[in-house]
């Protein structure tokens, strides 16, 4: 028999087995992790036998589990390179056993390899989504602490790789748990995987959560854009040969190319780092980010508003045509659903309007088809009333009309209220002109807001650490204008949530038109 190649190990992943061959090495990850290395088959078939009846899809039924069918699966397993097996020496203990071909069976190194890249498969898929502010402030501080690194002759290798390292790893855990967060927001702002009920008390808690990491996003990217420029004027590249000759310290015999390849790797990854928080020709990842969840707050009301929609009218059409759906699916035949089709949407020949006796006769007799001609078929004889009117007048009352003046009115009133505290907002960060940041006085809650939106929007367009900036704000209206102070230091700014810090600046905010 040809020896398996090294990819054969997943082959038992989609075969009619597949429960029962991943018990079977579930069986001897769990034995491994307590140092046990080898298993006789019985050994796993009692093992089995008190698993068995966990989840169908990866577990097998106790009906599926024997010794044969064991012994069977450890030899397929062996030969597809999961499993190695040796002679089991041990002492008969009947005449069976002394008869019976006896092997040890443990994972082989391929074996091992595939289980442990399935468990990372695994740990990787069902990872949590978040938004992790946590992981802002890190790379910001981890940045501080590179800096003084590069000042030293010769550089330490050791701590600018340690440095380097952790941040890549919290770098790498920021996007990639944004990215899961930001695919499961889209499932639950669809209803996918989620009751109505949970997604209306969860709401608000989303809706402070992105809030609260948008603000800490717009301040976390003026800093680390900050230290990103810094560390570039500095000469960061020294750190990418410092790492790279850390990678390296340990290997024998490495090739011509290895330092140039490990430092290109550092490089790629500072430049992904830059790309995140510093724009360039196109909107930083960043500020992509923060779009993203700023979009997603008025898509989450939106779905709140349908759903209410839903439950107040006494009509729901997506439910409709998911009972019709259902009730097509549950016909026995074509001829059924061709009649679901006719009562449902009244699309039937003409010919069911009062129709008299006489021609029902005359079409039974004729064998008449829905498809028939109108100048072939017999006439139609149609009631009077119709005839004369066009329709049939309904009886019994009319129906009662929703008044929804006093909801419409509330909402006018609520979205009066919105703008009045947005121009109030407005007119206090116009009226002062050019001001310096600790000059702004203390902010009430909707003029922080607009004061944290604005300075997040210029500092995500700024190109040059010590240049002025003027930007207009995301809607047009306002124009911002930041010039650095020279030397600046951190300055406090008084707000309705607490402090606000930030390095000083001459700034004018003043409306477009």
């Amino acid at each position: 028999m040809s020896p398996p190649s090294a990819y054969s190990v997943f082959a038992h992943l989609n075969v009619d087995n597949t429960p029962l061959y991943r018990a079977i090495l579930r069986v001897f990850v769990s034995e491994r992790a307590r140092f046990v290395i080898s298993l006789r088959p019985s050994e796993i078939f009692a093992a089995l036998s008190t698993a068995a009846g966990g989840e169908p899809e990866i577990s097998p039924s106790r009906s599926e589990i024997d010794l044969e069918a064991v012994s069977a699966a450890l030899d397929q397993l062996r030969a597809w390179g999961n499993l190695d097996d040796t002679p089991d020496n041990a002492d008969a203990a009947s005449i069976e056993e002394f008869y019976q071909r006896r092997r040890l069976y443990q994972l082989s190194a391929a074996g091992e390899a595939a289980e442990q890249a399935l468990a990372a498969f695994d740990a990787h898929l069902h990872r949590p989504g978040e938004l992790q502010t946590a992981a802002l402030q890190d790379i910001a501080e981890l940045l501080d602490a590179l800096l003084p690194l590069l000042a030293d002759r010769p550089p330490d290798d050791a701590k600018i790789h340690q440095v380097l390292t952790t941040l890549v790893s919290r770098f790498e855990q920021l996007t990639s748990r944004a990215q899961s967060f930001m695919r499961g927001l889209q499932s639950t702002l669809e209803l996918h995987g989620i009751g109505v009920d949970a997604f209306l008390a969860y709401k608000e808690k989303l809706i402070d959560y992105l809030e609260k990491f948008i603000g800490e996003l717009v301040i976390a990217t003026g800093r680390i854009a900050e230290s990103l420029a810094t560390l570039d004027e500095c000469g960061v590249a020294l750190a990418f040969s410092a790492a790279a000759r850390r990678d390296l310290v340990d290997t024998l015999d490495p090739a011509p190319d290895a330092f140039e390849r490990a430092e290109r790797r550092w490089r790629d990854a500072w430049d992904g780092l830059r790309r995140w928080f510093v724009p360039g020709d196109k909107p930083s990842q960043g500020e992509l980010l923060r779009a993203r969840a700023r979009s997603a707050i008025p898509a989450l009301l939106t779905a709140v508003s349908q759903i209410n929609e839903r439950r107040a009218s006494r009509a729901d059409r997506a439910a409709d045509f998911s009972t019709l759906a259902r009730w097509f699916a549950e016909a026995p035949d074509e001829a059924a659903c061709h009649r679901l089709w006719r009562a449902s949407f009244a699309l039937a020949p003409a010919r069911h309007l009062r129709v008299n006796s006489e021609t029902l006769a005359a079409r039974a007799t004729a064998a008449e088809t829905p498809r028939t001609s109108w100048l072939e078929a017999a006439p139609v004889w149609l009631a009077p009333r119709l005839r004369a009117r066009g329709f049939h007048a309904p009886r019994g009352a009319s129906p009662a009309v929703i008044d929804r003046a006093a909801d419409k009115a509330r909402l006018r009133e609520l979205a009066r209220q919105q703008a009045e505290q947005a121009e109030r907002a407005r007119e206090h960060l116009v009226r002062g002109g050019r001001r310096r940041l600790a000059e702004f006085g203390p902010l009430a809650d909707d003029s922080f807001r607009l004061f944290l939106d604005l300075l997040g929007h210029a500092l995500t367009k700024r190109k040059d650490r010590e240049g002025p900036i003027d930007v207009e704000s995301a809607d047009g209206t306002l124009r911002i204008m930041l010039d650095p102070v020279p030397d600046g230091e951190l300055v406090t700014l008084v707000t309705a949530h607490g402090e606000f810090h930030g390095r000083d600046h001459w700034i004018t905010i003043e409306p477009t038109r």
